[in-house]
């Protein structure tokens, strides 16, 4: 069995194993939501701020990384919305949802440990740089839409639309560990001993920890109605935003490890964001759980299709 297909294996082995754990019975899905707050509160940030401050970031081409990710989320963005809206007939509302459940990859509860497995330190490191960026702009994209899209038209507003962008990036604790790791990094002093123990203890536990609390945490979601969209949509994730992605790395140069992590986070599965969006718009929530479910499950061949794909194609 090759590496590749053994860390696919292993890091959706997690994810299953906290699935069964909720599926029978042994533990409950509030569990889930427990563990998936403290990855997502504590250890996921010490992970993220422990990297600000020791990585090496030279020659990852930060302009040239971000267009192509982001080239990536446009065109699958467009499509799920179109998708959702103009063969499914749904309203715009839910074509805001279809669009963030086919562009939002799980770069955090699954792709921080998967990059890890894949790629080592220096992959992880490469996410991290997209993760930075990924989190201020797809918050910015849904509340504009949300603003337009949302009851009773939103918060028009664009002060108003500005105060919620700032104040929830202000308080996400994945965005202060970025910040505190880059502000400790300037002052180029080492960690405290102590402190660095205690960082590592708790960064160390963020990947198993984070896909363990998500296959636990789809068992709640499982898959009800609206199907066939969600197919569509999980179809559109997994194979139209990884083939995006491969030909923006292309056209854009990138480094072949630069260009690899590229790829393999866009061909990540949907996460719970698009859910958490489609509960606040009031709709379209079974359309967003099918999806993460399906796509997930589904993610399991296609990110080792791309994975190797990209081997192939860029060394």
């Amino acid at each position: 069995m090759s590496p590749v297909i053994e860390t696919v294996l292993f890091v959706f082995g997690l994810v299953a194993l906290g699935y069964l754990a909720g599926a029978t019975g042994f533990l409950k899905a509030e569990v889930g939501d427990a563990l998936s707050q403290f990855a997502v509160g504590v250890a996921l940030p010490l992970l993220l701020f422990r990297t600000m401050v020791g990585a090496d970031f030279h020659g990852s081409a930060p302009w040239s990384l971000w267009a192509a990710y982001f080239s990536a989320v446009v065109v699958a963005w467009t499509a799920g919305h179109l998708t959702t809206t103009r063969i499914f007939g749904r309203d715009s509302r839910a074509g805001v949802v279809g669009g963030v459940a086919t562009a939002f990859s799980n770069l955090l509860l699954l792709g921080v440990p998967f990059m890890q497995g894949v790629f080592g330190r220096e992959g992880f490191e490469i996410l991290s740089l997209i993760i930075a960026v990924h989190l201020p702009v797809m918050m910015m994209a849904s509340i504009i839409l949300f603003s337009i899209f949302g009851p009773a038209g939103g918060a028009k507003d664009p002060l108003e639309v500005v105060r919620r962008f700032a104040s929830g990036i202000a308080r996400n604790p994945l965005v202060i560990g970025i910040l505190i790791g880059l502000a400790w990094r300037m002052t180029g002093l080492p960690l405290p001993s102590l402190a660095a123990r205690l960082v590592d203890a708790l960064a160390g536990i963020a990947g198993p920890l984070a896909l363990f609390a998500m296959g636990l945490g789809l068992r709640k979601f499982g898959i009800s109605a609206n199907v066939a969209p969600a197919l569509a949509l999980s179809a559109l994730k997994l194979f139209l935003m990884p083939a995006v992605a491969l030909a923006a790395v292309l056209l854009l140069g990138l480094p072949p490890l630069a260009a690899k992590v590229v790829v393999a986070a866009a061909s990540l599965p949907s996460g719970v964001n698009s859910y958490l969006i489609a509960t606040q718009f009031g709709t379209g929530q079974a359309l967003a759980s099918n999806q993460m479910t399906i796509s997930t499950a589904c993610a399991v061949a296609t990110t080792a299709f791309w994975l190797t794909a990209a081997q192939a194609v860029l060394g």
